[in-house]
């Protein structure tokens, strides 16, 4: 392999939220869904270069910005992006509050599929709205077992009178689906059915593995692009959250200028100096460092299931299509969601997140554990675990 993903990065003592949210020296951190792997090589560089300027103002994107983003999405996913439809912001989760802001009023419901990223709730939320779950279904068959959509329920909630939008999650954080073709046509077949826009949070779209293909909702069919709003960002997928810097995608000129009416009502528009030099150096330079780290991913989750299979024959790992988020049943433990994550970081020193938090219900029974680190650091926090389920039972 061309780039090491296996070196042992310290970022304890960096004023990491991953990190140094814990006061424990010995906590190995599973949670937040940030990585453990240093940048492309080209990212760093385009960093450096600028950090060597040495003055930091206000930053003015420039045209080589948005060049980069519509090259991108057009040679690796086939969607052409209008200069025009683009609008950038200080990451998804303001993006996606300042469109809830823009396409709802106080009171209306937003559809989601639950389990969902958690900070969905909070959004739909914070902008006076009610949060309307559809839960997924899990579903065994003969040839593959998967998390699906319950349409007579999604369909139902789209056909109530005060859901005005569906907010989804595209590859779905927290079970690691990545919807296909028909799933995207016939959620927006009955969202238009409805008058529900679809709001797309495309945050993981390049983070999928073998055997899958991320679809933009907006590329699926003229109609999906006229009925959505995408929120995407280099911030996942290459490792620079810290950086700040996402776009909204919006091909409808009306509800655009509503969207950027919003974004300066929330006071997120503008960007810091890095954010936009990381971008361009990220699409225009990194693209076989992402193919590389989505195969070391994939090489992380076997050796999790294998592992699992092995030594930890309580959990049981749903299938990793997408994200780098590993969602695990342990409902076998006998244990809530919460005590399980509570057990693993008081005796194994791991931290992972209680399936709770992607909802109370339907996250119940499961736990969420990141595995976008160094296998060596992903080995030895399974170990902890299984070394502290062992100890239960002497």
């Amino acid at each position: 392999m061309k780039y090491d993903f296996d070196e042992l990065v310290e970022r304890r003592g960096t004023g990491c939220v991953k990190w140094d949210e814990s006061s424990s020296d010995d906590m190995i951190p599973l949670w937040v869904a940030d990585m453990d792997f240093k940048a492309a090589p080209a990212i760093q560089a385009a960093i450096r270069k600028r950090a060597e300027h040495g003055v930091f103002g206000y930053t003015h994107v420039g045209e080589d910005y948005y060049a980069a983003v519509i090259s991108w999405f057009r040679r690796r996913h086939g969607w052409a992006i209008r200069r025009e439809e683009i609008l950038y912001t200080t990451g998804v989760v303001p993006a996606m509050s300042v469109v809830i802001k823009a396409l709802t009023v106080p009171g209306e419901k937003v559809l989601i599929l639950s389990p969902d990223y958690n900070c969905f709730f909070s959004s739909i939320r914070n902008n006076g709205c009610e949060v309307l779950e559809s839960c997924l279904l899990w579903l065994c068959h003969h040839t593959e077992n998967r998390f699906e959509i319950d349409w007579e329920d999604f369909e139902t909630k789209c056909a109530d009178e005060r859901t005005t939008v569906f907010l989804l999650c595209n590859p779905h954080n927290p079970t690691g689906r990545v919807w296909t073709k028909a799933e995207l046509l016939h959620m927006n077949d009955i969202c238009m059915k409805h008058g529900v826009k679809v709001v797309s949070d495309e945050i993981h779209c390049e983070l999928v593995m073998p055997g899958h293909k991320f679809l933009p909702f907006a590329a699926v069919s003229e109609q999906c692009r006229q009925n959505s709003v995408i929120l995407n960002s280099p911030s996942k997928s290459f490792n620079i959250a810290g950086l700040q810097t996402a776009n909204i995608i919006c091909p409808q000129a009306e509800w655009r200028r509503r969207i950027d009416r919003a974004i300066n009502i929330n006071e997120v528009c503008d960007l810091n100096p890095f954010g936009p030099v990381a971008l361009i150096a990220a699409y225009n330079e990194s693209e076989a460092w992402i193919d590389e780290l989505n195969l070391y991913l994939w090489d992380n989750y076997q050796a999790l299931c294998q592992f699992a299979e092995e030594k930890l024959p309580e959990w049981h790992v749903r299938p990793l299509e997408g994200t780098y988020l590993a969602w695990i049943d342990i409902t076998a433990t006998g244990m809530t969601s919460q005590a399980y994550a509570d057990h693993i970081m008081k005796e194994a020193h791991v931290w992972v997140n209680p399936g709770t938090m992607y909802g109370p219900q339907s996250g119940e029974g499961y736990i969420r554990l990141n595995i976008a680190c160094p296998r060596s650091r992903l080995m030895e926090a399974l170990e902890r675990i299984e070394a502290s389920c062992h100890k239960d039972n002497n």
